[in-house]
């Protein structure tokens, strides 16, 4: 395919889970009737992001993986013909979760899955606490709409999963997020750190000639423990092109329901141009695989 539309979601969540999958549904059905053939879905997206805090019983919210959010959204990817990127937390076995990203045929099979490979423990997004790290390595997941080089949040500031997705063909490089602004933070901080979230994947998509997708969640949760003062998500969900060039980017603090049309013969176009691939200095980088370099 050389001309994709892609459609997201970027949503507020509430405690309702019911709710929150509710309004997926009907949000992925209007996408679908508006063009959609590929549609992504935010992290942790039937949920509060519930790693605010350390809580046994936020345990309770995982699933199998194949499970009920995999029936359900499969279903949808069924109905409407659409493939879909979505974000779970899997309950691969007892005391042994991951967060899996999961992508849906247009037959409502499941493509592909991807565990974050990436885990973060920061006050506030203690996701080490319920994650154990992906085993599954970078790999694009084959679709009917283009092999999707799909990571999940944390993942995105590292430009070797990056580089490795891309070494393997991804056509497109898509991050399911959650991250927001802390309000122990200045103004001009906050601004800081959402800037160079972006930057990081413009990056990316220049240096591998790939188009970028980020979906973020927007709006407020409070922290159940009162420890912090809640996270403000900072919305502005984007697509960047292989030139790092923003095709379209969300309201920082309003939910949205958009369709882009994504031009990947551009890519192709790109990588003639500036041929990175081809100059790579294969045989200087075995360092790379070190911790730190003394």
């Amino acid at each position: 395919m050389s001309e994709l539309k892609i459609g997201f979601l970027q949503q507020s969540n509430s405690a309702d889970t019911r709710d929150n999958i509710l309004r997926l549904s009907e949000g992925i059905a209007d996408l679908a009737k508006r063009g959609a053939e590929l549609i992504v879905l935010q992290e942790l997206h039937n949920s509060l992001y519930f790693c605010q805090v350390e809580d046994v019983n936020n345990f309770d919210l995982a699933e199998p993986i194949p499970g009920p959010s995999t029936k359900l959204y499969g279903e949808l990817a069924r109905q409407f013909g659409v493939v879909i990127v979505t974000s779970l937390f899997e309950r691969r076995a007892a005391g042994l979760y991951h967060n899996t990203a999961v992508v849906l045929e247009k037959d409502g099979s499941i493509a592909g899955i991807y565990r974050k490979m990436h885990i973060p423990d920061d006050p506030a997004y203690y996701e080490k606490f319920y994650f154990t790290p992906g085993d599954l390595g970078f790999h694009p997941i084959d679709t009917s709409v283009g092999r999707l080089g799909v990571m999940v949040c944390w993942d995105q500031w590292y430009p070797e999963a990056a580089r490795l997705m891309a070494l393997q063909g991804a056509e497109i490089l898509i991050y399911p997020t959650a991250i927001g602004y802390a309000a122990s933070d200045t103004p001009e901080e906050q601004q800081r750190q959402r800037r160079a979230w972006q930057t990081v994947m413009r990056g990316h998509a220049v240096a591998n000639g790939l188009p970028v997708l980020a979906v973020n969640r927007v709006g407020f949760e409070s922290d159940p423990s009162g420890q912090t003062e809640g996270i403000q998500f900072w919305g502005t969900s984007f697509l960047a092109g292989p030139q790092g060039e923003i095709v379209y980017e969300s309201s920082a603090d309003e939910e949205e329901s958009i369709i882009i049309e994504l031009d990947l013969q551009h890519s192709e176009d790109v990588r003639r141009w500036w041929p990175f691939l081809r100059d790579r200095r294969i045989d200087a980088y075995t360092d790379i695989t070190k911790r730190f370099i003394d």
